[in-house]
C-alpha cells in the first residue's frame, strides 16, 4: 500500500540522532530522504510518478511543506511549532487528505495513510519531528547557501555543535554583491559551510543584528556559539582561498566535531 505523509513535527526534547534512527526504522521503507527539487518537479509534473516510483513524499519535501503550510512562516518560530504540533497529533490519529499540505499534484499519487494510533510512541514521533524540521539537504546536493534566521540558528547550533556565521551585508555595497557572486557560490565553500556552519545573512538596509552586534562596514562576518558568544568578527569581502582558511581557522579554535 501506498502511505501518504505520517512524521512532522512535535516538541523538541530528543536529540536528531535519535530522530534519524526513528527515520531510518520506520520512515524510510516509504519516505525517501532527499531528492533534488527539480528532479521531484519532472517526476511529478512531466513523468506522473513514473521517473521515481515514489511511495511517499521525501523529507525534503514534507520539511519545506510544513514550514510554508502551517502556522506564519515569516512569524515567530516557536509559535509555528505549536502549530505544526497541533496540526501533526491531529493528523496522525485522524489522517485525511482533505488536510494534507501537499500539492495535490504531488497528493494524487499517494494514498492515505492509515491512522498511527498504537504504532509509533510519543517519543519516537518527537525525535523524528525534531529531524525532519530542521533537515537540510546532504552537503554534496547543496548548489546555494541555506540561510536561517539567527533564532532557528541557536536551535541548531545547540543540538549539533555547529558554528553560526552571520553574513552583515547591504544592497548598495558592491563588494557584498561581489563576493555573494563569487565566493558564496563557489561548490567548495557552500561545502564547507553547510558542514560545519549555520549560515545566517542579516541586511543592514532592513534588519538591526541580533544580541547587539556592532557592525562598522559590510560585509562583516560574525561567528558565534550556541549561546551567542562571538569566537570571530572578520570584516570585508575574500576570495575562495582566504575565504576557506578563515572558516577552517574558526572550526579549529571552536573545536568542531566532524
Amino acid at each position: 500500500m501506498k502511505r501518504f505523509l505520517w512524521w512532522i513535527l512535535l516538541p523538541l526534547s530528543l536529540s536528531a540522532v535519535e530522530g534519524e534512527r526513528v527515520y531510518e526504522r520506520k520512515c524510510a521503507s516509504c519516505h525517501q530522504r532527499y531528492i533534488p527539487v527539480e528532479t521531484l518537479m519532472k517526476n511529478f509534473m512531466e513523468h506522473n510518478n513514473t521517473l521515481l516510483h515514489l511511495k511517499a513524499p521525501t523529507v525534503n519535501q514534507l520539511a519545506y511543506r510544513l514550514k510554508q503550510r502551517i502556522g506564519d512562516p515569516k512569524g515567530d518560530k516557536d509559535m509555528q511549532l505549536m502549530e505544526v504540533q497541533s496540526f501533526v497529533q491531529d493528523y496522525l490519529l485522524y489522517p485525511d487528505r482533505q488536510k494534507s499540505v501537499c500539492m495535490p499534484e504531488v497528493l494524487s499519487h499517494f494514498e492515505t495513510m492509515p491512522s498511527m494510533r498504537g504504532k509509533v510512541t510519543d517519543e519516537e514521533i518527537e525525535a523524528v519531528a525534531e529531524w525532519i524540521y530542521f533537515y537540510l539537504p546532504p552537503q554534496k546536493e547543496a548548489k546555494v547557501l541555506t540561510f536561517v534566521d539567527f533564532g532557528e540558528a541557536k536551535r541548531v547550533a545547540k543540538r549539533t555543535g555547529k558554528v553560526i556565521m552571520i553574513e552583515v551585508t547591504s544592497p548598495t555595497c558592491h563588494y557584498c554583491v561581489k563576493m555573494e557572486k563569487t565566493t558564496l557560490k563557489d561548490p567548495e565553500v557552500i561545502r564547507a559551510i553547510h558542514r560545519d556552519f549555520i549560515p545566517v545573512r542579516v541586511d543592514v538596509s532592513r534588519q538591526k543584528l541580533p544580541d547587539g552586534l556592532k557592525w562598522s562596514m559590510t560585509p562583516t562576518f560574525f561567528f558565534l556559539d550556541c549561546d551567542g558568544k562571538v569566537l570571530k568578527t572578520v570584516p570585508g569581502a575574500w576570495m575562495k582561498e582566504d575565504f576557506l582558511s578563515i572558516l577552517e581557522e574558526v572550526v579549529e579554535a571552536k573545536g568542531v566535531k566532524r
